[in-house]
């Protein structure tokens, strides 16, 4: 299952309604998660690492938009506290 992270313009940003989406953050820590549905973020803060269960990594912070699919199994290591918008689908 892939990670996508994406750098999007402000006005693409924008025209997802990112800015009116609600804020999760989380300080640095490593905990399990299961994505139950797609989600859509974008870092306002944060330096992560998210490896899925075959090893895979995906490095992603301040700036990226980024999609994590449906079904995804992942370990979430925060190296740098963690502020985004986020959005299920």
């Amino acid at each position: 299952m892939e990670v996508k992270v994406q750098k999007l313009t402000r006005e693409e940003l924008e025209k997802k309604g990112v800015f009116d989406w609600p804020i999760w953050e989380k300080e640095t820590s490593t905990f399990d998660w299961q994505y139950g549905d797609i989600e859509e973020c974008y870092f306002l803060e944060g330096d992560v690492v998210v490896e899925d269960k075959n090893g895979n990594k995906v490095n992603c912070g301040k700036g990226d938009f980024v999609t994590f699919p449906k079904g995804l199994a992942c370990v979430w290591n925060i190296k740098n506290p963690v502020r985004k918008h986020y959005n299920f689908k």
